[in-house]
């Protein structure tokens, strides 16, 4: 790494990087509730400090997808105080920001728009804490972004291809060419990298003369076969990476030899998981950068909560410790108890040299009991340390590494799992589990339609995002993927060879994963769309409820009964019943049910989704019913009577849903920005577009006596 002058210059770029701030972790524990808010004032005012040209964040500056009123309230009123002021600007953007902030409401720096005044400029891009989701894919940046205090880049909605577009910065002689990618699911990013679908757009003039910066949020320790992003992946002409979303400080730039970068990793401003790489010291980092040359200055927080962890292995003392001995537990108790003290006592110390810190530390003390030893009560020990650390309950954890016997090398070796601890960052992610049920799971639980990645990504969307129509959506569409399947082959209507067609085209999705990850986006467009459009009919119905009850109060005010007036609801009901019908439609079916017809044309406030029929149609229903009616060759609607044991005759008549189509076409519509006029590597792939389904049909039925 090249060292530069330590005066800063018309030329030098002073820029202030920090990531993972994780604001509003806690915030409802009564000791460690302000600890993220704090810190985030402390960053601040190093740049102010500092007098930084920008701040540049690494993504997960929120800890929670929807952060609370708190949270976003402190942030804003954090951003306001120490970003916004009459220091001005001294660089300038050369690129199209129509193209870097194509996803703002207002596509233009913050510092740029005549109605803010901005001194110290943010750039942060996303993470998977706080990333774009819902009907809308906004996310808690997008609200600082709408709001002028942050600019938000970094950001990609297509799941086929990624061009990233850099900010072009010059200040003085000094350019910089700042890339910015948020994050994204490891294993599909790692397969777009794969299949060369991610592309880092140059500037056409002078490329060489650039000082490329990379700012990324994605796993860099390998955690499976594809859940991580290796550093080989990335281009060879950026000169530093910015690796958010680990946690562990290793700020100093570290040359890979093979790529020819510099890789920073900040690492977390707070300490989130109990485990040794948060017990390093928190750091944030100045980097200076005058033409090709570069400088990262350390700076210690110091209004970090002090940390302090230490293992144990009882094994490892046999002259303390004997398992058959009576009174071995009240032993290792004071030993533990021992420890404990010795790491107060140095909390203590620091805490003398540096006095914002704050006075309560962290504390861990992780027990191997493996050899025959019991543990003791976790609850009755952190009872006498509730006033002095931060974190009572979690001063013990024990565990117990387990030791394997030679195996065949086929063999999982589930025992390291289970004995390695959880706070050495070992996370279990739901679609993760999924896909280990279905895979132990028995035979007739096992999916037979649907694949366990698609199935395990549509859970996830719903336990992370709160997406609640994901998985209805994608049993939906990969059942109508099913069924235009077997209409094409021509299957006969057997249920053993409908079965086998089912599980070929099962097999051939699970091994066309581009093809499944598109089902899935697919499914959770649709979701989306679905919670927007009962948003809006919800929203609709109740100011109609409201208009009729008031018009229904005026006109029937003399007419009713006393005790009908007080009853909303029952008085509002029998006005939408007797509403659009005569008595003689009303009294023409015995079991007291009047036209659906003529109940969906005449009250918005009965509307169903036209899907629900073929909700509950299994594939072999749907199957039957194209067979049956295969010979017509006719685009019009089937029709079947169905006689039922009151000797009553039921037309039920399907025909294509409109509101099918419209979700359809709705979902189907996205269009490609071009990208700058700058020349992209890879090529892009097409995408099959969805036809028709003949089996998403309506069910509209009418009784006649």
């Amino acid at each position: 790494m090249s060292t530069i002058n330590s005066q800063d210059d018309e030329d030098t770029f002073k820029i202030l990087i920090a990531t993972d701030i994780h604001l509003g972790y806690m915030e409802k524990d009564p000791v460690r509730g302000n600890d993220t808010f704090v810190t985030f004032n402390e960053i601040l005012e190093q740049a102010q400090k500092n007098e930084v040209d920008f701040i540049l964040l690494g993504g997960d500056l929120f800890h929670d997808n929807k952060p609370s009123r708190k949270t976003v309230h402190s942030c804003l009123e954090s951003l306001r105080r120490h970003c916004m002021g009459d220091r001005p600007v001294q660089f300038e953007i050369l690129s199209d920001q129509a193209v870097n902030f194509q996803y703002s409401k207002f596509p233009l720096v913050n510092y740029q728009d005549p109605n803010l005044n901005i001194s110290i400029p943010v750039f942060s891009i996303h993470g998977n804490h706080d990333d774009p989701t819902g009907a809308d894919a906004l996310c808690a940046l997008d609200i600082l972004s709408c709001a002028g205090l942050l600019n938000h880049f970094g950001r990609s909605a297509s799941v086929e291809k990624i061009d990233i577009s850099p900010i072009l910065l010059r200040k003085g002689r000094t350019k910089i060419a700042l890339y910015g990618l948020g994050s994204i699911p490891d294993e599909r990013l790692y397969r777009m990298f794969l299949n060369k679908k991610v592309t880092m757009l140059r500037p056409k003039e002078d490329e060489d003369s650039w000082f490329n910066l990379f700012v990324i949020h994605q796993n860099r320790s390998k955690h499976g076969a594809t859940n991580y992003i290796p550093e080989q992946f990335l281009d060879d002409f950026i000169n530093l990476v910015v690796w958010g979303h680990e946690h562990e400080c290793k700020i100093d730039p570290f040359p890979n030899e093979q790529q020819r970068f510099y890789v920073s990793q900040p690492g977390s401003s707070v300490v989130t998981a109990l485990s040794p790489g948060e017990a390093v010291k928190k750091h944030i980092g100045l980097l200076r950068v005058r033409g090709k040359k570069m400088n990262m200055q350390k700076i210690a927080l110091e209004t970090v909560r002090p940390f302090h962890m230490e293992n144990v292995v009882l094994a490892d003392h046999p002259d303390l410790f004997n398992p058959d001995n009576p009174k071995v537990t009240q032993a290792i108790q004071a030993f533990c108890m021992e420890k404990v003290e010795l790491m107060l006592d140095s909390a203590e110390r620091e805490r003398l040299l540096n006095p914002r810190q704050p006075e309560k530390p962290l504390i861990r003390l992780q027990v191997d009991y493996a050899g025959g030893f019991e543990p003791f009560s976790v609850h009755r020990f952190s009872q006498k340390y509730m006033d002095r650390v931060a974190n009572p309950k979690d001063i013990i954890h024990f565990f117990r590494h387990r030791e394997q016997k030679d195996k065949n090398d086929s063999d999982i070796n589930f025992g390291r799992l289970v004995g390695r601890p959880a706070s050495e960052g070992m996370t279990l992610r739901v679609e993760d589990l999924v896909k280990q049920y279905f895979q132990t799971a028995e035979k007739k639980v096992q999916l037979s339609l649907l694949t366990e990645r698609g199935m395990g990504e549509a859970v996830q969307e719903f336990v992370d995002k709160e997406e609640k129509d994901a998985i209805e959506e994608l049993v939906k569409f990969q059942l109508e993927k099913t069924q235009r399947f077997l209409k094409e082959r021509r299957t006969e209507a057997e249920e053993e060879k409908i079965d086998e067609e089912v599980r070929k085209f099962r097999e051939s999705r699970k091994k066309n994963t581009e093809e499944e990850d598109e089902e899935v986006r697919e499914a959770i467009t649709r979701a989306r769309a679905h919670r927007s459009e009962d948003a809006v009919l919800v929203t609709a119905s109740s100011d109609e409820e409201m208009d009729t009850s008031v018009k229904g109060t005026g006109d029937s005010d003399d007419s009713l009964p006393a005790t009908l007036t007080k009853g909303r609801g029952r008085a509002r009901g029998r006005a939408r019943g007797a509403r659009g019908q005569s008595s003689t439609a009303r009294g023409s079916s015995r079991r007291g049910r009047g036209s659906t017809s003529q109940r969906s044309a005449t009250s918005s406030r009965t509307y169903k989704p036209v899907s629900v029929p073929s909700k509950n149609m299994s594939i072999m229903d749907a199957f039957r019913s194209f067979k049956s009616d295969a010979s017509l060759n006719s685009s019009q609607a089937y029709s079947e009577e169905i006689i039922d044991d009151d000797s009553d005759v039921e037309d039920i008549s399907i025909a294509p849903s409109s509101r099918v189509n419209k979700r359809l076409s709705a979902t189907s519509s996205f269009s490609k920005r071009p990208s700058q006029t700058q020349t992209s590597r890879g090529a892009d792939f097409e995408s099959d577009e969805d036809e028709f389904d003949p089996f998403k049909t309506t069910a509209t039925s009418r009784r006649a006596k």
